[in-house]
């Protein structure tokens, strides 16, 4: 089974033909819209490593289906090995690229419904797992690209998806039939939607009887008839049709290519459905790929913070002020944070477990905590990178001013740094920095794999608030202990009782 290279990738993406708009205008040919290049760029970067010597440990691994080697994004997890490569994984391609490298939605994706297929087929006598697992086989052996699909628009957001006014509010089945199903609605903020292969989808929320026509799960092939994408807008994003330094990250740009999604009337084969009714078990893959996605983000954006802190200390010491006190300590707390979610990643990962599946899934809780802190600490790394670059990220002239004969001496001085430093360099760096710390990226942090309230109320549930309370109980004294019966050798009450006799005995003696 060969690995595709980035290229190879980008090849593979010029053969779709997908109906894709953007800024009111038909795209045509993706992989020629330069709107859409750094996207498809920075997906490449996951097929190009997956074939360098130095980095094959970590992108790719064994299948459990095949025996064969495969990108590591196309894996169901084995082992708390894996559990730890993928956030390995995670955090390398943040380096790399400096931005959203999109497979990760695809990657959880496929491991949720590996493990809740398992048990709607156990418990329901159903065949959708042996299905799954022949898509997975199509996947791996074509090294395909999969976007996972999951937030609905959800209009009403105080009703359920059986009771909003408009039924396209969440995808939905229209139509079951002898060869498949007919679904309708939307998915939206899909992020590698447009350079993807596949569409995988699953439900956005838990789901009561009412709603088993929005518990749907299932794989298309992006080109499918029905399937529309309309491309999003991020912040600064038509820079990169001015000049490559306006854009700050010309390769790679800002945060994933979202998407918008819309299904008409598009027909799934039963083949590629992998849920469809079964709304017992709609909050158990929403939970269980929330766990997965959240404890990417402990990788992910503690790579994007290595970029970050890196551009930040050259910007100072091109500024002649690098060894400065202040910068060091605030380069110092950059890292101290962007380290203490890394070690929640890894901690979630080694904390893993084996499910019935037979893949090993993440530790919930502490998932949770992971994510929690990213939505906190990327806002606060990402300011002290404004605070070191200072104003010139946000005052920095075009490029097109800047190479303007009769403006470029006195740009150039005004933005010059300490001798020997190329001002170019400081206007890319710069740009980097402004990319990185004002864009898009930041909401992303905030909201991507769900808003800090879905953390907490995981967090809540998980919390074990009973188990603590009964921890404090023992050690006052409201509950028995009986380690420390052992450590004194009588009953607590006759231990206590000897206690306050002899206190009582040394007190009026």
């Amino acid at each position: 089974m060969a690995l595709m290279t980035g290229q190879a990738y980008i090849e593979s993406l010029r053969e779709l033909e997908l109906e894709v708009y953007f800024m009111g205008q038909k795209i045509t040919r993706v992989t020629e819209e330069p709107m859409f290049q750094p996207h498809i760029h920075t997906a490449a970067m996951t097929y190009e490593l997956a074939n360098d010597p130095e980095y094959r440990e970590i992108m790719t691994a064994t299948s459990n289906l095949t025996g064969e080697t495969v990108n590591r994004f196309t894996h169901i997890h084995q082992s708390i090995d894996d559990l730890v490569k993928k956030v390995r994984m995670m955090r390398l391609l943040g380096q790399k690229t400096g931005t959203c490298f999109q497979r990760c939605v695809g990657l959880d994706a496929l491991n949720a419904i590996y493990v809740t297929t398992f048990d709607m087929d156990r418990d329901r006598g159903t065949d959708y797992h042996e299905k799954f697992k022949n898509f997975l086989a199509h996947v791996q052996s074509k090294d395909l690209m999969s976007a996972g699909a999951m937030t609905d628009p959800r209009g009403d957001r105080s009703l359920r998806p059986s009771k909003q006014n408009s039924p396209d509010a969440y995808l939905h089945i229209k139509e079951r039939t002898n060869e498949g199903i007919i679904v309708s609605g939307a998915k939206a903020h899909i992020t590698g939607a447009i350079n993807s292969h596949e569409i995988v989808v699953l439900p956005t929320r838990a789901m009561g009887a009412d709603d088993a026509d929005y518990a749907v799960s299932f794989a298309v092939p992006v080109n499918t008839e029905g399937v529309k994408y309309i491309f999003s807008r991020q912040t600064n994003d038509t820079r990169r049709l001015d000049s490559p330094l306006d854009s700050g990250n010309p390769k790679y740009a800002i945060v994933g290519g979202e998407a918008v999604i819309v299904f008409k009337d598009v027909f799934v084969p039963w083949e590629r459905v992998f849920m469809a009714g079964e709304h017992e078990y709609a909050g158990q893959i929403v939970e269980t790929f929330a766990g997965y996605h959240r404890s990417n983000y402990g990788g992910c954006k503690v790579g994007l913070a290595d970029v970050v802190i890196g551009a930040s200390d050259w910007v100072a010491d091109a500024h002649g002020v690098g060894r400065a006190s202040h910068i060091v300590d605030k380069l110092t707390e950059m890292i101290s944070m962007a380290e203490t979610c890394w070690s929640c990643a890894l901690a979630c990962s080694y904390e893993g477990a084996k499910t019935p599946s037979g893949a090993y899934n993440i530790n919930p809780m502490l998932a949770n905590v992971t994510k929690l802190n990213i939505t906190r600490m990327v806002y606060e790394w990402m300011r002290i990178a404004q605070d070191i670059a200072g104003g010139k990220i946000i005052t920095l002239p075009s490029e097109m001013d800047l190479t303007q004969p009769e403006l470029r001496e006195v740009l150039n001085e005004c933005f010059r740094g300490r001798e020997g430093v190329d001002v170019d360099d400081i206007f890319k760096m710069l740009r980097l920095i402004e990319n990185m710390s004002v864009g898009a990226g930041l909401p992303e942090a905030m909201h991507g794999a769900g808003s800090p309230a879905a953390q907490k109320i995981m967090i809540a549930r998980r919390s074990g608030i009973e188990q603590k309370r009964a921890l404090a109980e023992t050690i006052a004294r409201i509950r028995p202990d009986k380690y420390f019966e052992k450590i004194v050798g009588l009953p607590e009450t006759d231990y206590w009782k000897n206690v306050a006799a002899r206190i009582a005995e040394q007190h009026h003696g």
